[in-house]
């Protein structure tokens, strides 16, 4: 009997299948510690924080060598259930979860995109209001904020307007978070409508809110990443599947020109943690019924994988200097699309640059150098996951402690407040602005 029971452990999933229902706290922990057991050489599961009633705050890590930072290997990472009653994308990062680690070995792109990426996935950001939820409904339920009753997609620092709130636990561990790792995309998801939102969400004029819209010096970028996700997604595509919300044109919107938003968390991780982020509308009812979840995660499925794969977009690589030491702190950004927080290499000399098939100068600059000119063409290469590799090797040596000791972070400031020109990419023009007024005087 004994040997019988253990010839079907061995035949046996080593995690049972995961079951399209929702999953409480108990359970969803439950989940990822058989996950992170059972498949401990590409998984690493982890806390960041605790919610304000002392709940976990998970993050599991799928890659090679999880526990690792690699060269290279660019981050990216998934969050779902800020507010707690928006429960579809906390369902679907469980399932994506189930189906990265079963297929691993089996399934040649999965497995490919796991060696290749680090993929930090935390399922719940706001796990007491997901447990507040008594009465679930499709429009507005009392845990969408958290214990304290802040919604913490307005509780982050803002970059164009004072954002007096005080910071939860969960965001301040979220903010702790970015800074522990090079984040290169990401995406938050949200239910309530069906559509891929990209930044920015709030806006100043230099950012192009006379035309109702605010845009990032990347905007080329952020539309191709929302288009991505959305034209795989088959109703999110269509763009006016949400009774009484707007039409999305192609299933993608700019956050600001839906409706502005101060304190997002996709504005402060591409201004502050260098991290593309989209916010993904994934369903119109908010908290749907159980049996909707399967029809989610197959309308959701390929885009979850797809979205992931945008990482690889680009160029990447390191900066050394002429003793071959790698340098941190360096910005490495487009000529003509600067960041008003600059992008810089993090403490192993890397960057990643999220850029779309084409001819760019790269700006290398050294604190107290003079900048470091390159042109490279980025050549399309959408079937191989790799972003172009360039090192950068500076003809003169760095003091490495004087590296050190600048600071490079960006002060928690109204930023494009106290410089509204300061990003050329996105200011409109003379003309542009003309074209505004004649619009207003003969709307």
């Amino acid at each position: 009997m004994d040997l019988a029971r253990l010839w079907l452990g061995l035949l046996l999933p080593l995690v049972a299948a995961l079951d399209f229902r929702y999953h409480h706290q108990e359970g969803m922990e439950a989940f990822l510690k058989s996950v992170a057991q059972n498949y401990s050489s590409i998984t690493h599961l982890h806390c960041i924080g605790k919610s304000v009633r002392g709940r976990n705050l998970w993050v599991l890590v799928v890659g090679k060598s999880p526990k690792e930072h690699r060269i290279g290997i660019p981050e990216f990472k998934y969050v779902a259930n800020m507010h707690g009653d928006e429960t579809v994308g906390r369902e679907l990062l469980l399932h994506l979860i189930d189906y990265l680690v079963t297929n691993h070995g089996k399934d040649a792109e999965i497995t490919q995109l796991i060696n290749s990426t680090r993929i930090h996935i935390m399922p719940s950001m706001n796990p007491d209001g997901f447990e507040a939820v008594k009465k679930p409904d499709c429009y507005y339920s009392n845990g969408r904020e958290n214990y304290n009753n802040y919604d913490l997609n307005r509780n982050f620092p803002d970059a164009f307007e004072n954002n007096n709130v005080t910071q939860q636990p969960e965001t301040l561990a979220v903010m702790k978070w970015l800074k522990t790792e090079t984040f290169v995309l990401s995406a938050n998801l949200h239910g309530g409508a069906l559509v891929a939102s990209y930044p920015f969400d709030n806006g100043v004029q230099a950012t192009g809110t006379l035309l109702s819209r605010s845009l990032t010096p990347d905007d080329d970028v952020f539309q191709h990443l929302a288009y991505t996700y959305a034209s795989r997604n088959p109703n999110m595509t269509k763009g006016d599947q949400c009774k009484n919300k707007r039409n999305f044109p192609n299933g993608i919107t700019n956050g600001y020109s839906w409706y502005p938003l101060q304190g997002g968390m996709q504005d402060y991780n591409y201004i502050w943690a260098q991290c593309f982020e989209l916010t993904l509308e994934l369903s119109c009812c908010k908290y749907p019924r159980e049996e909707k979840l399967p029809v989610f995660w197959n309308d959701n499925r390929a885009s979850l994988i797809e979205y992931i794969r945008q990482v690889h977009l680009g160029v990447k690589g390191q900066v050394f200097d002429q003793s071959g030491n790698p340098l941190p702190n360096v910005i490495v950004e487009v000529q003509d699309r600067k960041h008003i927080c600059p992008y810089r290499t993090n403490k192993l000399g890397e960057y990643y640059l999220l850029l779309l098939p084409g001819s760019y100068v790269i700006n290398v600059t050294v604190p107290g150098h003079d900048p470091h000119l390159t042109k490279l063409t980025i050549p399309r290469n959408s079937q191989t996951l790799g972003a172009l590799k360039k090192d950068f090797h500076l003809p003169f040596r760095v003091q490495l402690d004087s590296i050190l000791v600048s600071d490079p972070s960006c002060p928690m400031v109204p930023l494009y407040k106290l410089r509204p020109n300061h990003t050329a990419a996105t200011k409109p023009t003379l003309y542009v602005f003309l074209l505004t007024l004649l619009h207003i005087f003969f709307k």
